[in-house]
């Protein structure tokens, strides 16, 4: 599965509705670890239908990232059921990203 970029208006149907856990990466395109994290994540979602991996920009969509509490980017929220479950911030290689959201 690719990666989904999500909206304030498509945020309800793809995260808070969601039927298994999303990774949610907050995101900017001048972040330099954020491009970094880019194809990991592209890389996480092309091999698992586990979990969704959702985008978000926080030039775009300022007001998710302050109802998150995103102050550093990139930020990885794992979400569960519609609620934050865990969360990472900074730059994580592939197989944290995999332990981050599967929580072990």
């Amino acid at each position: 599965m690719a990666t989904i970029k999500v909206t304030k208006a498509t945020f309800e149907k793809e995260v808070l509705q969601a039927d298994k856990p999303v990774l949610v990466d907050f995101w900017a395109s001048w972040c330099g670890p954020c491009k970094m994290l880019s194809p990991v994540l592209e890389e996480v979602a092309a091999e698992t239908d586990e979990f969704k991996v959702c985008k978000i920009n926080v030039d775009e969509e300022e007001e998710l990232a302050a109802q998150f509490n995103v102050m550093s980017i990139p930020t990885l929220i794992v979400m569960e059921g519609g609620s934050p479950v865990r969360k990472s911030v900074g730059y994580i290689g592939k197989e944290e990203v995999k332990k981050l959201v599967l929580g072990s």
